[in-house]
């Protein structure tokens, strides 16, 4: 007696008649109305009476709406492995993931041979299916970097681009009889599809041990594969219905067979089939599991248990907890940052308060780091790690303006920058935050926040009136003024340390079109450029905010620095006389001036973070651009090292704020500087860093990869630090939210002294 425990399936195997098209449509459609799992296609490109069986699952999947499609079986010699693979991706996207793969070796070559393929012995069509296999497989796994490289006797990829990523994990099934092909599915196939009428010899059993063996062989579980059946018959009638589930039980239990498919154009069968046949097989089956104690379920692969990070319990992961680990469809989605190519062992999506708390309590008993994401465009990468567990609260991303009077709005750390200003840009509000649109709210809200419009209206933290957070002893608490107040006042500056914020609500500010100006310079005299722009940019009204964003010379081109200015005014009239100190800051290359809405420039278009990995960036704030200072940024863009260097304007309304109103206390500051390195110029970096770090005073977080005490000093100065480090040693005492700047809690900071 065999049973693998899975759960069982039912489909139907229609014939695609190219006269009768819409009846072969309709039985697909009647196939998912009468419940079934499954609807299957054969597929002979050169049978002329035949409808094209690509087209003809592309067309069903548009004409249904839940049901799994797949050939039965495709046709590998006339379809090109890496081509199928973006074929079935995509039809896999499109249906929302509805499709399955079918593959075999080949039969009547003579038919593929007149369309064109190559005639193949019987050894040589199983090579070639082993080998378009690992291409289609290498195509899929869009989060592994560079291309499929692979070279076969029969198929080769030369770095084919990889993806896109199907949405679910796509099964190959392989129609096979002989030992060689059963061997092929027992080392890489997810399931067997053969058809009850050719099984001859090797029997079903003798084809089961052939499958086991190879699997075990190979490292792998025997229950990873699938037995799959194409039934006898081409009809069923009422008559035929006890002997059909009996004869399905028994494969069933006796033979581990999981799905069952019907073949025939009958809509009369198909319905007894769906309706009748298969609820009496799953209740047979299930009353016999459950007295034999057979355990089912799908089985997870032995090489993806072999990817589990040793310090957690992932049997204990809580019930409802959406997780995603190494092995996992979807993982190469969520183990990345912007910056940084990550291998967590868990992530953890939540999707409520609830889950985050749960997440929580379930992290704090692992033996592994625990990082939080929220946009996860951190340039530090801290939100992913290595083996540890990463909480993803992206999904927490509501949006919501609580009373236009007060102007005060409601956000999920999940929410993205782009997406908050085009949903307040009809009720005439916005919130300078940065950038760039992709950012999450959750990191930037709680560490500053530098923006468009912060000399006008100052860092976002700035406008943040209460905060909701998860901490690490499993409370959920609301932060404000009047409640918690010193935890509210450490949030905002140093969140990360404190907990998960799982909402915030800001004050926003009357926001209509801006001017946005670009104006590039020749950057070849930048000890003389760079501080006229920063001279300009201190005089200018407060309405006025402008970014240098400076790379070194390429090309044969100079080294550039592109002004970028947002004056909060659309009045061409009123910006013109402010853009024009600007215009002679130094010599210039381009420049254009638009008027925007305030969307436009922090459009959001996130596709997903694939990772970089080796980027260096350090951080510093200054309140003049010395002659130091500027002699210093001029030899990183000479000597080339930095790839990428700016300087942010703050002051303004920034310097507002009292330095003890909240965790973030450089108030008096003008400028964020930010320089970045990879690859070669990292190394030139750390050696010119020093001595351009003694002139700068302060530092901004979210712009520094390096850690440690000095630093820690430099982002919270004085009493700043020693405040945070008693409300450490309160509400996280044993460092479970270590992983964003971490702060000692005062007594283990003294300890270390």
């Amino acid at each position: 007696m065999t049973d693998y425990g899975h759960e069982l399936k039912f489909g139907s195997f229609i014939t695609p008649v190219a006269q009768q098209a819409d009846a072969v449509v309709a039985l697909a459609q009647i196939s998912e109305a009468a419940e079934l799992d499954l609807v299957t296609f054969q597929d002979h490109p050169y049978q002329a009476d035949f409808l094209d069986t690509w087209t003809l699952l592309s067309f069903v999947a548009a004409r249904t709406s839940r049901i799994a499609l797949a050939g039965n079986v495709l046709n590998l010699p006339l379809r090109p492995p890496a081509v199928l693979a973006r074929a079935v991706a995509s039809l896999d996207l499109l249906s929302h993931g509805r499709a399955e793969l079918g593959l075999g070796a080949g039969a009547f070559w003579d038919g593929v041979e007149a369309m064109g393929g190559d005639k193949l012995s019987p050894g040589e069509a199983v090579t070639a299916l082993e080998e378009g296999m690992d291409i289609i497989r290498g195509i899929w796994d869009a989060g592994e970097p560079g291309g499929v490289r692979f070279e076969g006797k029969h198929y080769h990829a030369r770095g084919a681009r990889r993806g896109p990523l199907p949405e679910h994990r796509i099964n190959i099934w392989l129609g096979a009889l002989k030992p060689r092909m059963l061997s092929l599915v027992g080392r890489k196939a997810d399931g067997w599809l053969p058809s009850l009428s050719y099984i001859k010899s090797p029997t079903i059993a003798e084809s089961n041990a052939i499958i086991d063996g190879a699997a075990t062989e190979a490292g792998r579980d025997p229950r990873e594969i699938r037995r799959m059946i194409n039934l006898l018959g081409s009809r069923l009638g009422p008559d035929d219905k006890a002997a059909m589930i009996d004869q399905i039980t028994e494969l069933a239990l006796e033979h581990g067979f999981s799905t069952f498919i019907l073949p025939g154009d009958s809509p009369n069968g198909i319905n007894i089939f769906g309706k009748e046949v298969a609820p009496a097989v799953r209740e047979a089956v299930a009353k016999a599991r459950k007295a034999s104690g057979t355990p089912a379920g799908d089985v997870r692969s032995a090489a993806a248990l072999a990817l589990r990070s040793p310090g957690i319990d992932y049997e204990s992961v809580p019930e409802g907890l959406a997780a995603v680990e190494p092995g996992d469809h979807g993982y190469s989605k969520v183990r990345s940052t912007y910056i940084y190519r990550g291998a967590p062992g868990l992530v953890i999506n939540a999707k409520s308060v609830d889950d985050v708390t749960s997440a929580i309590a379930y992290a704090r008993k692992q033996d592994v780091p625990l990082a939080v994401r929220s946009g996860g465009h951190g340039i530090s990468g801290r939100s992913t790690n290595d083996g540890g567990i990463v909480l993803d609260v992206s999904a927490l991303n509501e949006i919501r303006l609580l009373d236009p009077a007060s102007k005060r709005v409601r956000l999920g750390p999940g929410a993205r920058w782009g997406d908050v200003a085009e949903q307040l840009a009809p009720h005439g509000l916005g919130m300078s935050s940065g950038d760039y649109g992709n950012v999450g709210v959750g990191g930037l809200a709680t560490a500053g926040g530098i923006g468009w419009l912060s000399r006008k209206h100052g860092l976002t933290i700035d406008h943040v009136v209460a905060a909701e957070i998860a901490l690490a002893d499993g409370r959920h608490l609301r932060t404000d003024k009047d409640n918690h107040a010193d935890l509210f006042w450490a949030i905002r500056g140093a969140g990360g340390n404190f907990g998960v914020v799982t909402a915030l609500e800001l004050e926003a500010y009357d926001v209509g079109d801006v001017v946005f100006a670009q104006i590039t310079y020749d950057l070849t005299d930048a000890e003389a450029v760079i501080p006229r722009w920063a001279d300009a940019v201190i005089n200018a009204p407060r309405d006025l905010t402008s970014f240098m964003s400076m790379v070194p010379a390429r090309s044969g081109n100079p080294a550039i620095g592109q002004a970028s200015i947002v004056i909060a005014n659309p009045d061409p009239t009123v910006a013109q006389p402010m853009l024009q100190p600007f215009l002679e800051v130094g010599p210039i290359l381009g420049s254009q001036a638009f008027i925007i809405p305030y969307p436009a420039l922090v459009d959001s278009q996130y596709s997903g973070h694939d990772g970089q990995g080796g980027y260096t960036s350090h951080s510093g704030l200054l309140t003049t651009v010395t002659p130091a200072i500027a002699r210093g940024m001029g030899d990183a863009l000479r000597n080339r090292a930095t790839n990428f260097m700016q300087l942010r304007a703050v002051g303004g309304a920034v310097n507002d704020v009292a330095p003890d109103a909240m965790a973030y206390a450089h108030r008096h500051q003008n400028f964020a500087l930010s320089i970045g390195a990879h690859g070669s110029a990292t190394e030139r970096l750390e050696s010119l860093w020093p001595t351009l770090q003694n002139e700068l005073d302060g530092l901004y977080i979210s712009f520094e990869t390096a850690t440690g005490r000095d630093h820690l000093e430099r982002a919270f100065p004085g009493q700043t630090l020693q405040r945070l480090r008693r409300l450490k040693a309160e509400y996280d005492p044993t460092e479970l939210f270590n992983a964003n700047f971490n702060i000692p809690p005062q007594e283990r900071a003294l300890a270390a002294e």
